[in-house]
Order: C-alpha cells, then sequence, then structure tokens
C-alpha cells in the first residue's frame, strides 16, 4: 500500500501590522479678540479709576519727580474724563466717548450711539478708526462740536494749539503707535492706536504766570494747580520749556503722562514712513 502524505500544517499568520501612531495634540489656538478683550476687562475689574481733575496727575508726578527740571515754574491743569475698556478694536471710538464729557452737551452721548453712527457712515467695519479725517466729521456729527485736524507735527503753532486747547478744558484726540507699557513707541503705525487728552503739564520761565488763581500740592510744594475754571491761557509759548500730556486711552482705566516730545518724534516717525 502506497503510503500516503501526511498533511503539512499551514504557517503561522504574519504579526499584525501596528497601527498609525497616534496624532500629536493639538496646539491651543491663540486668543481671540474676545479672549483679549476679557483680558483688559477683568483686569479693569479688579481696580478702579482715581477720580478728580488732579488727583491721579499728581500721583504720576510724585513717581516721576526726579524728572522735573526745579529751576523751572510748574503749572497742571486737567479736566477729569471717565475710562472705558474698549470692545475689540474700538480705540478711535473709545476715546472719542471719552472727549465728549469735556464738552459739556446737553445731552451725555452713549458709546453705542458713537459707534452706530460711525458704521451707518461707512466709517468702520468693526470699530476701528484708520482715519483722522473721518474721526473728525464723526465728531462734529455726533457731538454738534467744530473738529479741527491739525497736520505737520506737534512743533510751532500745533504745540502751541494744543496746550492752549487743553488748558481752555478742551479735549485733543491723538494717534500713536502703543507700546506693551501703553507708552508711545516707533513702530510704522503697526501698532496704531488713540488716546484721548485731557490735561496738560508745563515747565515755563520762573514767573511766566501769576500763581495767584493757582493753589499747590501738600506733597508737591514746587506744582501749581490751576483753578477749576480757568482763564484762557496767559502764557506765551516762548516761556514753555517743557510740556507732559495727560492722556487715557482703552486699554487701561488710568491716566498716562507722556513728554509732548515722545509724541512729536512718534508722529514725525511715521510721517517718514508714510512718504518713504
Amino acid at each position: 500500500m502506497p503510503l500516503e502524505c501526511p498533511l503539512a500544517l499551514p504557517p503561522p499568520p504574519p504579526p499584525p501590522v501596528p497601527g498609525p501612531p497616534p496624532p500629536p495634540p493639538a496646539l491651543a489656538a491663540p486668543p481671540s479678540l474676545t479672549a483679549k478683550k476679557k483680558l483688559y476687562q477683568t483686569i479693569a475689574s479688579s481696580k478702579s479709576p482715581l477720580e478728580g481733575d488732579h488727583t491721579e496727575a499728581c500721583l504720576l508726578v510724585r513717581q516721576r519727580e526726579s524728572r522735573f527740571r526745579k529751576d523751572l515754574q510748574w503749572i497742571l491743569v486737567n479736566t477729569y474724563v471717565p475710562s472705558l475698556i474698549q470692545d475689540g478694536p474700538q480705540c478711535g471710538l473709545v476715546a472719542l466717548w471719552m472727549a465728549t464729557h469735556l464738552l459739556q452737551l446737553q445731552q451725555a452721548i452713549s458709546m453705542e450711539t458713537v459707534v452706530q453712527t460711525a458704521m451707518r457712515r461707512g466709517y468702520t467695519a468693526q470699530g476701528e478708526m484708520f482715519s483722522a479725517s473721518n474721526l473728525a466729521l464723526l465728531a462734529e456729527e455726533v457731538c454738534g462740536c467744530k473738529a479741527e485736524l491739525l497736520s505737520g507735527g506737534l512743533s510751532g503753532c500745533n504745540g502751541a494749539a494744543i496746550f492752549k486747547h487743553l488748558w481752555a478744558g478742551q479735549p485733543v484726540l491723538i494717534p500713536y503707535d502703543n507700546d506693551l507699557n501703553h507708552e508711545p513707541c516707533q513702530r510704522s503705525g503697526h501698532r496704531a492706536h488713540w488716546a484721548v487728552a485731557s490735561g496738560v503739564l508745563m515747565g515755563l520761565d520762573q514767573g511766566s504766570v501769576n500763581t495767584e488763581h493757582t493753589h499747590t500740592d501738600p506733597t508737591l510744594p514746587w506744582l501749581h494747580l490751576a483753578a477749576e475754571t480757568p482763564d484762557p491761557c496767559p502764557i506765551d509759548s516762548t516761556t514753555v520749556k517743557e510740556v507732559y500730556i495727560l492722556a487715557k486711552q482703552g486699554k487701561s482705566l488710568r491716566y498716562r503722562l507722556w513728554s509732548l516730545d515722545s509724541i512729536a518724534q512718534n508722529l514725525d516717525f511715521q510721517s517718514r514712513q508714510t512718504w518713504a
């Protein structure tokens, strides 16, 4: 009898092919404008503005007292404006809203009115204001005032016009590049921002101003504070040696004290970059 060949067992199956590696963890998305807005609002909610025409201004001067020449006669005038944290890219509109509080309007202007008017006129899509001319037109429509648009820098007649305007308790809207500490910087307009100036600190030649209608701060005997309703500015621009601007902007509740020279350099730098 022929022998039958034994049946061969099938080979074992190959090991399973390993699956693809798990995907890497998703990167966190950058914070949205809403998140930034909430951050500003969170910071602001833990603080409160210092009210009063001279309260916060004197505090800022005390913190920097060594910067001010004591051979000059220093006088401060300021009209308090309320603070408002901006909601998105609304710095120009917020600055205008703050400015309305210095115009002694018969009826208060709401922020919603400012925003809706700007959008209806086509000046803005999301609250941003890139045109100083449009912001001036918006101010005239919303406030019923006459807005003057300055050009050519802040030296000479423009600088004198600004500190006389502030002396009279009137607001000045200032475009500038906003650094991380909210100080003016030179970023070619890439950090464009708006602020409203409501006061001015001037260092003058001694004897330039009659101090009969001023008073001094108890902690700053060399600083003269102008009366609440000052007379028309009696200062000759030729006697002004140093000028600082008191301003607010929509990312902080606090006043800022900037030298007029730093703002002028910022605007001059932007102008040269624009025309280069």
